[in-house]
């Protein structure tokens, strides 16, 4: 009898792409395989939700209804939905859909297999919200979308109370892991030919309040450093708030942490800032940016920006804009304001209408594109090193390029060079035109280095032929997409 096949869909942000390698990784132990690409459904079908959206459960219900023939005309076949969605619903999926087999939360994503036997054998479905982390994500076993790029889920949770925001009501109050544990899952993925890891939680520099140390974070940084075989590191998403002199120190003075931020901004308005319960205001925000622009020259900050946000007037709109302004990020994820169910913000007075937010929106993204743009251009002329990447561009094949990310993350399309390279090496490159959101590098490469990473994406694909993986909805590591954007860090543009 053949393997039963499964496909995981995801919904929302980085935690949750983690979280869906592990089902994978989870259901490949208990003996499925993938759903081969292009086939007609698959065995097991994992939705992995988000609730940040408005209509999040709009579109998990529709695309549950999809299901629901499907299911009928293949026996056998199950349906699961985990993450924050089902976590704040719970019973209601089931008695909605009750073509569902199994629904989970965010804190027992371990126990996927055991529910859908559960299921199975009971012949009913199975609900199952545990109110407390079972175990970390990074704990469980993977199956990798890359071979040389991996997340480190380093916490889970927020101890924040940001009225637009109902991810700390899912994912708890923020528990860390112990320093020592993720060293050695850093150690364990260099060895297998990881050579660039994210450092990933809701508010991943508060790292160190649950264990009592708040330079926690400062020194896991240091200690990334030490990592023999470990190029580059990276993190999101930090918060303001949380954002200390020593990290910034920390930054700069390890060479393989890169010289990129994604720093939070929200707004630029001291009023809606306090409104939102943002524990900054709007000096505060600008001088760490000065601060770490003094530290890394450098270095591309990138930011997440609401537009519309109960009560915000013309005047603090353009409070965001002088930020935007006086910040010059490299890139801004964007969002109108949409009420979350649950949240404070979603009952609060000052509503803005619909034309409003959009108008505003136009002229941020606007403002932005025209900065993006101009920073990009500085980058012409320079020399970077760049690691070469799969499925980052598009119309690679046409253009006889190849894509990857600089230190600093953005985007370089560059030239094939003569000698062949795999996603994982490593490509010198002078770049020699700027376009808001990408960079190009037309010349011949200035060096090639072939690495260990470049070893196991070859070994990878050297093996003998698997179906294609799981239907992940987000980029992969290091590959933010262009603004508008879902949130390039944390659960929701929170953190």
């Amino acid at each position: 009898m053949s393997a039963k096949t499964y496909e995981v869909r995801t919904h929302g942000c980085q935690m949750n792409v983690h979280d869906s390698e592990r089902l994978s990784g989870l259901l490949e132990d208990a003996g499925y395989v993938p759903a081969p690409e292009g086939a007609d459904g698959a065995d097991v079908v994992v939705f992995n939700t988000c609730a940040v959206r408005e209509n999040a459960d709009n579109k998990l219900y529709g695309n549950l209804g999809q299901l629901a023939p499907k299911k009928a005309a293949r026996p056998g076949m199950q349906i699961a939905v985990g993450g924050c969605l089902a976590q704040k619903d719970r019973d209601t999926i089931v008695k909605k859909a009750p073509w569902v087999d199994v629904v989970f939360g965010t804190h027992n994503i371990g126990k996927l297999p055991v529910l859908l036997e559960r299921a199975r054998v009971q012949e009913e479905a199975q609900v199952e919200i545990a109110e407390s982390l079972e175990a970390f994500p990074s704990t469980l076993p993977t199956r990798r979308e890359s071979a040389y790029a991996a997340w480190v889920s380093i916490s889970v949770g927020c101890n924040n109370t940001c009225t637009f925001c109902i991810v700390p009501a899912l994912r708890g109050k923020e528990k860390d892991r112990r320093p020592g544990d993720i060293l050695a899952e850093i150690e364990t993925l260099v060895s297998e030919g990881v050579s660039e890891i994210t450092l990933l939680g809701q508010n991943v520099n508060a790292y160190g309040s649950d264990i009592g140390d708040r330079e926690a974070f400062s020194k896991l940084l240091r200690a990334c450093g030490k990592i023999e075989g470990l190029e580059r590191v990276r993190f999101t998403s930090p918060h303001p708030r949380d954002f200390t002199d020593d990290v910034i120190a920390a930054m700069a003075e390890t060479p393989n942490v890169m010289p990129q931020l994604h720093m939070p901004l929200q707004s630029g308005s001291d009023t809606v800032l306090k409104a939102m319960r943002r524990s900054y205001r709007q000096e505060r925000f600008l001088g760490i940016i000065e601060k770490v622009r003094a530290a890394m020259p450098d270095a591309a900050i990138s930011t997440d920006i609401i537009v519309g946000f109960p009560g915000e007037t013309e005047e603090d709109f353009e409070q965001t804009l002088h930020t935007v302004r006086e910040s010059r990020f490299a890139q801004a994820f964007t969002f109108q304001y949409s009420k979350r169910p649950g949240t404070p913000a979603a009952t609060m007075e000052g509503q803005i209408p619909k034309e409003v937010v959009q108008a505003r929106y136009e002229r941020l993204v606007a403002l932005q594109e025209e900065i993006s743009w101009e920073e990009n251009k500085k980058q012409v002329g320079r020399t970077v090193e760049v690691m070469v990447a799969e499925g980052e561009g598009r119309k690679d094949g046409a253009t006889h390029r190849l894509s990857g990310r600089a230190p600093d993350n953005r985007l370089v399309h560059f030239t094939k060079p003569a000698t062949e390279v795999r996603p994982g090496d490593m490509v010198t490159v002078e770049i020699t035109y700027a376009a808001p959101h990408h960079l190009l590098a037309e010349g011949e490469a200035v060096a090639v280095r072939r690495t260990r990473s470049g070893d196991a994406w070859e070994r990878r694909n050297a093996a003998p032929a698997q179906p294609a993986g799981v239907m992940l909805g987000l980029p992969t590591v290091g590959a933010p997409a262009p603004v508008p954007a879902e949130p390039a860090g944390g659960c929701c543009p929170t953190s």
